[in-house]
């Protein structure tokens, strides 16, 4: 999972407003592929369930981070 910089409050707000945001979205995706969840996402002008071997492999490279 993505880890802030040491600086993280020496940052702007709205830049540590978009890291929490994208900290949030990586951890439900996590415990979405853990659980076997669907998770929805918007693709190509449409509201889609993520594919159950997509939702694990980026899960999987995310904790390998």
């Amino acid at each position: 999972m993505t880890r802030p910089p040491e600086n993280v409050t020496e940052l702007p707000l709205e830049v540590r407003a978009e890291m929490a945001f994208k900290s949030a979205v990586e951890e439900v995706l996590i415990e979405s592929a853990r659980q076997g969840l669907p998770m929805y996402i918007w693709r190509d002008g449409q509201v889609i369930a993520l594919p159950q071997k997509e939702l694990e492999a980026e899960a999987a490279r995310l904790l390998a981070e």
